[in-house]
């Protein structure tokens, strides 16, 4: 149950964002401190006098492995409070990360110049790294006292959005969020929601909010708030309470966009600013595409020859297959994939979702599927425009046309280019129908709203994990 009795206290409450940039912090801080004891510890080994001399022409460490420990952390969630309130879920975590960080330092080793890099240097950074991380974090010192309490919050509401960010707290956030009670109408009084009471109405709501030490109130109504509701929460506001949309904290606690319960509400879906000529963020992400587009034709052209004998030794055929998607503003372009299925797949059904287990496709073509490889001929969209490395998956027309009348803002995902891979397909699982392709936008629908390189640079590691772990449908 989420409800709890009253504290007895009023400490500050930090807010989820600030937690985690505590957290952020205390590890970027270990990280710097283990490149400093690896390097004192090769200057023991190797005899090297420790000083500012030694240390400066090696400073670009204290950039890239801690850059590197940040992406690597982002991409496991290592600033999820479901794992970093659970010590067991951290050292696992840890413990998976400082083992990537080693192999992405292996391969760079072995494909660098002789003598370019030091045999050990890595390995007392990873082990210093470790140690230090995890002493932060099994001890907290960051979060201990009245940064550790957890925020309490009202909720304003007694919709099926409340239900809905009940359940999400519940999942993802209940040691980081306090439900005290919510606030509904005169005839709710008494009832609860979920084993959370509704404690009064909007008269009520300053008094219960300063009687429970509440820091936040949690707005829920997707309709109009009646008078005294809305006068209880700007009272509360006043008195330095803050004010949080339901549809904002789900976002920020799920990575989500909830598209069902904000309405009319366009600043929730889609960032106001618009395009800037000054937003370099752009130009970046078509250069890393190009770059990245002509290493996988490299590798295109490499497994070519094996997989197009597969193919054809496993099932009559072509070798690939096309098809019409959506892409940027709406345009059909068409796809390009490896075969991974009978050719006469679609000849009785029609354009149909692929589901787990389908027997359309071929033995060659669910191993293709499970390691992604299927997709490798896209880098040729992607070298051509119609596509970019990260972004929402484009969708067919057929079921485009369905899922935009049934769907709300489900045109909003055309706002930007298609991807090779994308915020939904690192964090959900296959989409097989209309109810996934619906979880699948509102993941979109936050890389849209949150693109940067970083989330492009995590949606690319948490990929290659997927691939390695052969998570492919």
């Amino acid at each position: 149950m989420i409800f709890s009795p009253a504290p007895k206290s009023r400490r500050p409450q930090l807010r989820l964002s600030e937690r985690r940039l505590l957290l952020m912090g205390g590890d970027m801080l270990a990280a710097v401190l283990a490149v400093l004891i690896a390097l004192l510890i090769w200057s023991w080994v190797g005899r090297y006098r420790f000083d500012l001399d030694f240390i400066l022409p090696r400073s670009v460490w204290f950039i890239v492995l801690p850059g590197l420990w940040l992406l690597l952390a982002s991409a496991n969630d290592f600033y999820d409070v479901r794992v970093s309130t659970s010590r067991m879920a951290t050292t696992q975590r840890l413990l998976v990360i400082t083992l990537q960080m080693l192999v992405i330092y292996l391969l760079v080793f072995f494909l660098a110049q002789p003598l370019a890099l030091p045999r050990l240097f890595i390995l007392y950074y990873g082990v210093a790294s470790f140690l230090l991380t995890g002493l932060f974090r099994f001890f907290n010192p960051a979060l201990a006292g009245w940064a550790s309490e957890r925020r309490r919050v009202l909720i304003v509401g007694t919709d099926e959005a409340t239900t809905t960010i009940i359940g999400a707290i519940g999942r993802y956030a209940h040691r980081a969020y306090d439900i005290r009670g919510i606030i509904g109408e005169a005839d709710d009084f008494g009832s609860d929601i979920c084993e959370v009471p509704i404690l009064g109405t909007g008269r009520d709501l300053l008094r219960l909010a300063q009687a429970e030490a509440v820091s936040e109130l949690i707005v829920t109504s997707t309709h109009a708030l009646s008078a005294e509701t809305f006068q209880g929460v700007m009272d509360a506001y006043e008195a330095g309470i803050t004010i949080v949309p339901m549809p904002l904290l789900y976002e920020s606690i799920t990575g989500q966009v909830p598209v069902e319960y904000v309405m009319n509400n366009w600043s929730v879906v889609l960032p106001i600013e618009g395009d800037s000529i000054f937003n370099p963020y752009p130009v970046f992400k078509r250069l890393l595409d190009i770059l990245l587009a002509l290493v996988g034709l490299a590798a295109f052209g490499a497994l070519l020859p094996l997989l197009g004998l597969l193919i054809r030794l496993d099932s009559p055929g072509g070798i690939f297959y096309s098809q019409e998607r959506v892409g940027l503003n709406g345009r059909v372009f068409r796809i390009y994939k490896f075969r991974s299925m009978r050719a006469d797949a679609e000849a009785a059904t029609g354009a149909v979702f692929s589901s787990r287990g389908d027997r359309r496709v071929t033995r060659v073509g669910r191993w293709m599927r499970k390691t992604r490889l299927d997709e490798l001929p896209q880098i040729i969209n992607v070298l051509r425009g119609d596509m970019s490395i990260v972004g929402p998956r484009p969708e067919r027309p057929e079921h485009v046309q369905r899922l935009v009348e049934k769907i709300p803002f489900y045109r909003t995902r055309h706002v930007i280019r298609p991807g090779l891979t994308g915020w939904a397909q690192v964090r959900y699982n296959y989409g097989a129908n209309d109810e996934d392709a619906l979880v699948k936008l509102q993941y979109d629908l936050y890389y849209i709203r949150h693109q940067s390189l970083a989330l492009d640079l995590n949606i690319m590691v948490r990929t290659v994990g997927k691939v390695i772990k052969m998570s492919g449908v």
